[in-house]
């Protein structure tokens, strides 16, 4: 899309990165896909650093996830990043900061695990830029829409509960399934 539009740059980011593979996994996906489009990719992550904060309230699906989950190593990751950004701290504060000081290209991916309905209602300000900071379409990858029986994911809590008041409280920004979308994908 971004090449389709005559954009230079785009920015792909990860909610939640923990331990680190989806960000590094990200990286390359971006560095492959610079060389295909001409497209250059800024690769972003976002984390507390800190593990998981405690549940809100039962939203949150606290029989899951708990308070110091997923606990970073930032020095270890950051060794092993090539060409990221790692933004630590509360989302909270770090999107609309980072979003004012150093976002370079318009969003056009965002890969959602941060697991809490709080973290990611939270998260979903990235979308609530300006037409500038983000694509028209920006494709979005929530981990945790499905889930055992124990998690019992659905309309009521989690991520499923953040897209649908997004969709609710947003008249023209939407959130929704790509129809066919393994149809129509080669790999």
């Amino acid at each position: 899309l971004a090449s389709r539009l005559g954009l230079p740059a785009i920015t792909v980011i990860e909610m939640g990165v923990a331990g680190g593979r989806g960000l590094i996994a990200l990286e390359k996906a971006s560095a492959e896909i610079e060389g295909i489009t001409g497209v250059k990719i800024d690769v972003v992550g976002f984390d507390s650093g800190e593990g998981m904060p405690a549940p809100v309230d039962f939203r949150d699906v606290p029989q899951v996830w708990g308070e110091g989950f997923y606990k970073m190593e930032p020095e270890k990751l950051r060794s092993r990043l090539k060409r990221a950004q790692l933004v630590l701290g509360d989302v909270r504060e770090t999107i609309p900061q980072w979003m004012a000081d150093s976002q370079k290209s318009p969003i056009g991916f965002i890969a959602f695990d941060l697991d809490y309905y709080s973290s990611t209602k939270s998260a979903f300000r990235l979308l609530s830029g300006t037409e500038a900071s983000h694509l028209p379409r920006v494709h979005c990858y929530f981990d945790d829409l499905a889930g055992n029986d124990l998690a019992c994911m659905s309309e009521f809590v989690g991520e499923h509960l953040a897209i649908k008041e997004f969709n609710e409280e947003n008249a023209s920004r939407k959130l929704c399934t790509i129809e066919q979308l393994r149809l129509s994908r080669p790999r």
